[in-house]
Formats: C-alpha cells, sequence, structure tokens
C-alpha cells in the first residue's frame, strides 16, 4: 500500500490534455492557499504559477504556499 505522498508523486498523468487540467487545477490550489493567508499575488507571479506544467514543481510550490512569508518565497 502507498501513502497518499507517495500516490501524489507517482499518479499517472499521461495524456497533455489530463497533465494540463491537473496542472490548473494544482495552480488554483496554490492561488487558493496564498489568497486564504492574504498573500499578494502579482501579475507576473500568477503568470508564472498558472503556466507551470510541471507537476513536481507545482507541489513544491504548494508546499511552499503553506508557510510563505511572501509570494516571492515560492520561487526561491
Amino acid at each position: 500500500m502507498t501513502s497518499s505522498t507517495e500516490a501524489w508523486d507517482t499518479w499517472p498523468v499521461y495524456s497533455p490534455f489530463a497533465r494540463a487540467h491537473y496542472s490548473r487545477g494544482q495552480a488554483e490550489a496554490i492561488l487558493i492557499v496564498l489568497k486564504a493567508r492574504k498573500l499578494d499575488v502579482n501579475d507576473a507571479e500568477r503568470t508564472r504559477i498558472v503556466t507551470c506544467t510541471n507537476l513536481r514543481q507545482l507541489k513544491t510550490w504548494v508546499r511552499r504556499a503553506v508557510s510563505a512569508e511572501r509570494t516571492c518565497d515560492l520561487f526561491v
């Protein structure tokens, strides 16, 4: 049995369509967390988040969004 973290890392997203939509959902999650934490997101940061299709990078940003002091801290 795999843990939820392992499943997240290995969940197969094979088609470009599925990958794009899954990525979009992750980007929206990042923006929701940042908004809930009342962190400002400028246009360049928003564009960088919503245009990213690298699932590993998006996962990293989700984790960072939870504790970042500023939105730019996601990208360090």
